[in-house]
């Protein structure tokens, strides 16, 4: 293997062990939910869900969970959430 491959292998382990390096600013995923798959995004500071749920209040267990897998690596503005304890 290539000594500069090494160096960038070495270098990828040490920012892995540190997420808040990582600034998620918009992002969509497919949310496996128990009972059906919905798109979960967040674009322009705000969350966006196509569960029933977010459409009627806001804020789903989706993003909650989104919020809390992803935690630090999120902008402050993604972290808050009526529900968020």
């Amino acid at each position: 293997m290539q000594s500069s491959l090494i160096g960038k292998i070495e270098k990828a382990k040490r920012y892995a062990e540190q997420p808040e390096r990582v600034s998620f600013l918009d992002f969509t995923a497919d949310f496996h939910g128990e009972n059906s798959n919905y798109k979960v995004s967040f674009e322009a500071g705000k969350w966006n869900c196509s569960c029933p749920f977010f459409s009627q209040r806001g804020v789903c267990s989706h993003t909650m969970a989104l919020q809390r897998l992803l935690g630090n690596m999120l902008p402050r503005e993604a972290l808050s959430s009526p529900l968020s304890d």
